[in-house]
């Protein structure tokens, strides 16, 4: 499409003002709303930003990086920081061995080596979290973990700390100085369970497999989740097509979707519904990368 509306990327912009309008109308009524309307919302809006933050490391809705970023620091989610998992997910993208713990920093595999040297308890907790209900409760918990200690392997990123914690202070002075929101109350029902809505995108995004191209997956009718993930649920089409705009990827995925389900195995899935009769409480595979001592 070569509308200018497409051009100045309009689409991205309304979701811009609905994610950051809807967020400060919701931490501002918080008081007013009971809790079982301001979990689904407060999740939903996380997630969507989570989304959004995705969007902008592909270089979305302008040509002009600072720009972009600008709308990506802010930290709904209190924990992930945009400057490093700008730097993961760029990392991700550029790896030739999708999945392996050693190379993806994205990965929730772990090598055998590790697996062999983890207590019980530690394996118990990575198997459930490869069913979709553990990634759901426990995913965010391991999330933390993970993004930290490959933060700690990048020490020398002080900038994106540095802004991060200034990012995070902007947001806590809001949601507990002016809204009078508890922290616990905004982690409980805002930061926690928007992150375990991103979790369940990416839950089976990726699978190891002999070929790259095998790797990723397709989930083909989300009309809903489709609009919380910005399309990525067509994750293999955006892996192929990194620089396509959210708004782009279901029209490219039709005009692809026979050669798409060839190259990738038809590792595909008929929607969320699809994923969660297989994998609710079942794990989707074993925690240990097949392909890595």
């Amino acid at each position: 499409m070569n509308t200018l509306w497409h051009r100045l990327e309009m689409p991205t912009w309304l979701l811009c003002a609905a994610i950051y309008g809807g967020w400060i109308l919701l931490t501002l009524n918080f008081h007013a709303l009971p809790w079982w309307i301001v979990l689904p919302l407060g999740a939903w809006l996380v997630a969507w930003h989570n989304s959004l933050q995705h969007e902008i490391v592909h270089g979305h809705p302008t040509r002009w990086r600072w720009l972009n970023e600008s709308l990506a620091y802010a930290p709904f989610g209190l924990v992930m920081a945009y400057p490093l998992y700008r730097s993961s997910h760029l990392a991700h993208h550029a790896t030739t061995a999708l999945t392996c713990p050693k190379s993806d920093p994205e990965s929730f595999y772990v090598v055998a080596a590790d697996w062999r040297k983890m207590s019980v308890f530690i394996r118990l907790l990575l198997t459930a979290n490869n069913s979709m209900l553990g990634r759901f409760i426990l995913g965010p918990a391991i999330s933390y973990v993970l993004f930290w200690r490959g933060a700690r392997m990048r020490r020398g990123d002080l900038a994106g700390y540095a802004i991060h914690a200034a990012a995070l202070g902007v947001v806590m002075w809001w949601v507990i100085s002016y809204c009078g929101i508890p922290f616990w109350a905004y982690f409980a029902l805002f930061a926690y369970p928007g992150l375990s809505l991103t979790l369940m995108r990416s839950y089976l995004e990726h699978r190891p497999a002999d070929e790259q191209s095998g790797c990723t997956a397709i989930v083909e009718r989300a009309p809903l989740f489709g609009l919380l993930f910005l399309n990525n649920n067509l994750h293999a089409m955006h892996h192929e097509h990194p620089a396509v705009p959210w708004y782009d990827l279901p029209r490219v995925y039709r005009g692809e979707r026979s050669e798409a389900l060839a190259r990738n195995g038809e590792y595909s899935f008929a929607g969320y519904f699809d994923v969660a009769r297989r994998y609710l409480l079942k794990p989707k595979d074993s925690p240990v990368h097949p392909g890595v001592g």
